[in-house]
């Protein structure tokens, strides 16, 4: 059983139909956008979770299929249109044994934060430039490889007399692919684990290389104001002013040649 069959009921809760805070208002803006309009095209969401974007692109005209490898976020996603209006193939299935597609298939796959949790990445990639039709298109938005390390990397503030903060992001073992414990805390305040594997970005830029995916576009998505807003209400100046200094977050496109 997967770190994330545990987690996918309160998952699927925190996800909603808009995705969480943190998703609106930082990562899904730039990913939509990238994205474009999927209107009668084939659309593979790798790592739908809840499904939630699977669904807000189906109702946008796309024809999605929405893969995760936990068999409770597949079936909690299909309990959110139970008579499947919207017309989505849900397949549980792992990233990097994708059978049940045929190749050359889809116009465009997107993997929202799935990436980094996915041990072996390289085969789902390998898997994506196979299901893909030649100029289909791969968005996948990650961790920030130079930023985002998980317990390798944080932030510091530093406050001086007269002077306005500053804040600095610490990061070290960025050079060497790496795996950790991600912890996430529960309503209930206890605290459970996935497990993120972190891969420098010249990994990235050779695997998709290697499978005939080329980088047409990087993007580092800002903070809203909603995200900015309720930061710095519920938190500290140390996340806003970091978040507005150093991107946390990396959106790949690339296009199969």
């Amino acid at each position: 059983m997967s770190d994330w069959e545990d987690l996918s009921d309160w998952y699927d809760k925190r996800q909603g139909e808009t995705g969480d805070l943190w998703h609106r208002g930082l990562i899904d803006p730039v990913l939509l956008r990238l994205v474009g309009n999927c209107r009668d095209k084939a659309v593979l969401d790798l790592g739908c979770g809840n499904g939630y974007l699977s669904r807000r692109l189906a109702r946008r005209g796309a024809h999605v299929i929405a893969v995760d490898s936990s068999s409770r976020m597949i079936k909690n996603a299909r309990a959110r249109d139970p008579k499947n209006s919207l017309k989505i193939r849900y397949l549980h299935s792992n990233a990097n044994r994708l059978g049940e597609i045929d190749d050359a298939n889809i116009d465009l796959v997107f993997a929202n934060m799935s990436l980094m949790d996915i041990k072996n990445a390289e085969g789902g990639i390998g898997e994506v430039c196979r299901i893909l039709k030649r100029g289909g298109r791969f968005v996948a938005s990650i961790s920030h490889p130079c930023f985002d390390n998980g317990p390798n990397s944080g932030w510091i503030m530093e406050k001086t007399i007269g002077n306005p903060a500053r804040v600095f992001r610490r990061i070290r073992a960025y050079r060497k692919p790496s795996s950790d414990r991600i912890p996430w805390k529960l309503e209930s305040g206890k605290k459970q684990y996935t497990r993120a594997y972190h891969r420098p970005l010249n990994w990235y830029a050779k695997v998709l290389s290697s499978n005939r995916l080329v980088i047409t576009r990087l993007e580092e998505p800002e903070p809203t104001e909603e995200l900015l807003a309720i930061e710095r209400q519920n938190r500290s100046d140390l996340d806003s002013l970091g978040l507005l200094e150093l991107p946390l977050h990396l959106v790949i496109d690339a296009t199969k040649l």
